[in-house]
């Protein structure tokens, strides 16, 4: 095993060109995680299996990454199907050779299918957490089969209605749609872990700055605006001596996603909190509230020199500024000064080259 540091450029990236060569799949896409996806495969001919290992192959040789992919009728069945395609790879015996790298339930015959489901913990089920598998396992459910051939409207009786959109799903009633533009986050939240203790405020100060400006720069890519800003502070959790942790939320008199404005509710957030003495391990910032960017309730402007002015080309330009030249190319002043290695920054200190984003940390390939 070999401990590496946390290189989010890279998995980005990588992320980014898995994505789009497994969105030849079919003619529709959801992004559920970074490393996972949904495609639309309806009116897609031809034989899926082995249009799914070409381009599982196309993937592990452009990106050198192995995946699963698993075909279902369902989402949940999907699922599924993904999770019997690596198992059966990675653990010979469990399931048949011919489901290993990809599995299709919806060309298994019913004798075969119902083996799998009965070879298969009803904990592997997308949606039934620990708590829920521990009740059903109680009641006499230990499988995925056991699950299946329960009726619908008994389980939303004795669990849930969440729990019986699952069974159903299980049975190959489509009950979650595949989502082509995700939804609007309700939060947005910016938080790290710093790489030595951080005393000073105006180091606190520095972070605090840093991560208000990336999730106002998110709540901006989603084209919303936050009406509250919380920040937090908190020692070590391991550190038994000296223990302090505090949040504080600032209500913002306008819904803004204007970088300034905050960022200044945040450093007042931490001016509330902050407490001398004191070896501080973690900080963040997370915004509120948040509402479309089309719909505004203001108060008529009945004070001298209290309108805001329209700062959103200025917001936009940061934006595309950032996006074509890096991150930090234009921040806000309390940041610091990018490139000199700031207090609070992570160590970092066994991180991986940068190889698909950076010039410097390009292979090259000398003869």
């Amino acid at each position: 095993m070999v401990a590496l540091s946390a290189n989010f450029a890279l998995y980005g990236d990588m992320s980014d060109r898995m994505m789009s060569l497994a969105a030849g799949l079919g003619p529709s896409q959801e992004i559920y995680s970074i490393d996972e996806s949904f495609i639309d495969l309806t009116g897609v001919r031809g034989d899926l299996v082995e249009r799914s290992h070409k381009i599982r192959a196309r993937i592990l040789q452009w990106v050198g990454i192995p995946c699963g992919v698993g075909i279902g009728a369902t989402k949940t069945l999907a699922k599924l199907a993904n999770h019997i395609a690596k198992t059966a790879e990675r653990k010979p015996g469990i399931y048949p050779d011919k489901l290993a790298q990809v599995c299709n339930l919806a060309a298994l015959e019913d004798s075969e299918r119902d083996a799998v489901f009965a070879a298969t913990a009803v904990n592997e089920v997308w949606g039934v957490g620990r708590q829920i598998s521990k009740q059903l396992q109680e009641g006499g459910i230990h499988t995925v089969l056991d699950l299946m051939r329960l009726d619908p409207a008994t389980v939303r009786g004795k669990w849930s209605v969440v729990l019986e959109r699952t069974v159903r799903e299980l049975q190959g009633t489509p009950c979650i749609d595949l989502e082509h533009t995700p939804a609007a986050k309700k939060e947005i939240a910016c938080t790290r872990s710093f790489g030595r203790p951080i005393t000073e405020q105006h180091h606190l100060a520095e972070a605090l700055t840093e991560f208000a400006s990336r999730a106002a720069e998110k709540v901006r890519k989603q084209h919303s605006q936050t009406g509250q800003v919380l920040v937090f502070v908190r020692t070590s959790p391991f550190r038994k001596d000296l223990q302090y942790s505090r949040s504080v939320v600032i209500p913002l008199r306008r819904p803004t996603s204007d970088t300034a404005c905050i960022v200044k509710a945040a450093l007042q957030g931490l001016n509330h909190i902050f407490k001398p003495g004191f070896n501080y391990a973690k900080a963040g910032v997370m915004l509120l509230d948040l509402q479309p960017d089309t719909q505004q309730q203001t108060e008529l402007d009945l004070e001298d020199g209290d309108a805001e002015e329209d700062r959103s080309r200025l917001m936009t330009a940061m934006n595309t500024l950032n996006q074509r030249f890096g991150k930090g190319t234009v921040l806000t002043a309390s940041a610091g000064l990018d490139g000199v290695r700031r207090e609070w920054s992570m160590k970092q200190l066994r991180r991986t080259p940068a190889y698909t984003t950076r010039w410097d940390d390009m292979p090259v390939a000398r003869p």
